[in-house]
């Protein structure tokens, strides 16, 4: 007697059931992978957000009036749930990056299904694209660097409002979805200003595949011009003011970043495949001409490789949208426009997934027990180099000594390790790294009083009194001042000290810390009457000066 065959309904019932199998556990090896980073500190630009600020509190105005406003929201709630833990700011970041990957393996789905692959190849396929973008160790920094959030919100954002319009119905889209595309994308552009390539990326797709063409999708592409318009105005406005991303770099023109990037480009994708070397702070030497340092050959490879792309379309349709959606989407951060630091890994975080089409285009073209069988083996293969990447990122001092090793002659890194040594309180190890920092780059005044600080913390405290007093050539703070003036005191030169505090005090009698330590020196003598008075100026200068608050209530006791 023949068995009857499954109905549709129970096909797609445990479709369902091997998603959320899928799911449950690509989020429970993702957390595995990622612990040591969870239980990492604020690195490097963490340490401009708005949790720093001494001021800060739980007012959302605070945290959203910045140039990112949504960025700027999800770091709030996250300060309400989990206060300054950086805990709770690492375990947000792998649950957006979780997210994104879904929606990853969700638009691959689609776009396999438009190239013609079966379904069952389609399902799996899908499910290793989502599991790639998990998994890969290029995404790490994205991930465990908690100032890289900007990445991975936006793209939960730009990558939901792309499912939403190749997901439509019937091939036309309707005011409501049109509008849903268009609010995702407003709260892509609040979260970081690259994703400005959004409409572009939807007329390449509707160009690419036939999808319904412009005149049905007039509505939303009206909106979106108007988005668009409003947000390259304001970027242009950012761009044309800053000294870290734009036009003002000097030393930094637009045509030698340009052919810097013809470059650079490649090194993505080589990382993309073959992921070693990695870096958070690479030394490139920049190209001063398409000459310099081979710049004219990746130039040249970028456009055969467009003409390829186009030649082939037919043949290798996944592909060759993959390799366009890839350089559209890497354009704001690597083509004219110059940045600071001419290579980040997770500026790849967003044309990530044009990368992975390129991949999925021959994959679905062996037979599924090979593709299968392939797709394990690089899965694994990324979970044990993204693992071994992520334990750098569970303490500053390991992820600056990785950097320090692969760019021994660049400044940053070795100051970096520096300034992690002597928060883990290696001062001398930081002492020796301070010294050759000094040696790599100019000694300027934010240097030089941490070398002092980290010469006191090993005992030398003297010429930590020197280093401060060459800080001062820089420039005369009342900073720099009360530094001078905690050494002596922690010594017991009090009058020295006094003498500090009240030069300290004449430069800028706002500057609450003066009070606090002329507090703590009296407090130290046996004068607390005096003491008290000291903490209740800095207080009333800063209500949330918590040395100040401390010292006072120790004082009453």
């Amino acid at each position: 007697m023949k068995q009857p065959k499954p109905t549709k309904t129970a096909a797609t019932n445990r479709t369902w059931l091997w998603t959320g199998l899928g799911a449950f556990a690509g989020l429970s090896l993702v957390f595995e992978i990622y612990a040591p980073a969870l239980r990492g500190p604020f690195i490097l630009d963490d340490r401009y957000l708005p949790i720093f600020n001494p001021n800060i509190t739980g007012d959302i105005r605070g945290w959203v009036t910045f140039i990112r406003p949504m960025l700027g929201f999800s770091y709030w709630i996250d300060y309400l749930i989990h206060g300054p833990d950086p805990f709770g700011f690492h375990v947000s970041n792998v649950l957006l990056h979780f997210a994104v990957s879904a929606i990853a393996a969700v638009v691959a789905a689609k776009f396999l299904e438009w190239a013609g692959t079966p379904q069952r190849m389609r399902i799996a396929l899908a499910g290793f694209a989502g599991a790639l973008f998990l998994l890969h160790p290029l995404q790490t920094e994205s991930v465990a660097y908690l100032a890289s959030r900007s990445e991975i919100l936006s793209m939960l954002f730009y990558y939901a409002a792309f499912a939403v319009f190749i997901y439509r119905e019937g091939g036309r889209m309707s005011l409501l979805r049109s509008l849903l595309v268009f609010i995702l994308f407003g709260a892509a552009l609040a979260t970081k200003e690259h994703t400005l390539t959004l409409p572009l990326l939807l007329v390449l797709t509707d160009f690419w595949w036939r999808r319904g063409g412009f005149r049905a999708h007039r509505i939303l592409y009206s909106l979106l011009a108007l988005a668009g318009a409003a947000g390259a105005a304001f970027i242009w406005r950012v761009i044309s003011t800053t000294n870290t991303a734009g036009f003002q770099m000097r030393d930094l023109p637009p045509a030698v970043y340009f052919f810097t990037q013809c470059r650079v480009v490649w090194t993505y994708i080589r990382m993309f495949f073959l992921p070693y070397g990695q870096n958070i702070d690479p030394d490139i030497p920049v190209s001063a001409t398409l000459m310099d340092h081979g710049a004219i050959f990746g130039l040249l490879g970028f456009a055969a490789a467009v003409v390829l792309a186009w030649i082939y379309r037919k043949d290798f349709p996944l592909a060759s949208f993959g390799l366009l959606m890839f350089l559209l989407l890497i354009s704001p951060t690597s083509s004219f426009v110059p940045i600071k630091d001419v290579l980040a890994e997770h500026r790849l975080y967003m044309p990530f997934l044009g990368l992975i089409f390129v991949c999925l285009e021959f994959l679905r073209r062996l037979r599924f027990s090979q593709a299968a069988l392939a797709c394990c083996a690089i899965l694994a293969v990324c979970c044990v180099l993204t693992y071994q990447r992520v334990s750098l990122w569970e303490s500053a001092v390991l992820l600056w000594q990785d950097s320090v090793n692969k760019s021994p002659n660049k400044y940053r890194p070795r100051f970096q390790l520096a300034y992690a040594q002597y928060e883990q309180g290696q001062c001398g190890d930081a002492v020796q790294s301070y010294e050759t920092a000094i040696k790599l780059g100019p000694a300027d005044q934010r240097l030089l009083v941490d070398f002092a600080l980290a010469l006191d913390c090993a005992g030398r405290w003297t010429r930590a009194i020197e280093e401060l007093h060459r800080a001062l050539a820089y420039e005369n703070t009342a900073h720099i001042h009360t530094q001078i003036g905690m050494i002596l005191a922690k010594h017991g030169k009090f009058p020295d000290a006094l003498e500090q505090l009240a030069q300290a005090e004449q430069i800028d009698p706002r500057y609450e810390m003066t009070y606090v330590y002329r507090g703590n020196i009296y407090e130290t003598s046996g004068n607390k009457a005096l003491a008290s008075r000291e903490y209740q100026h800095a207080i009333a200068l800063n209500p949330q000066n918590q040395s100040a608050r401390e010292a006072l209530s120790r004082v009453g006791r």
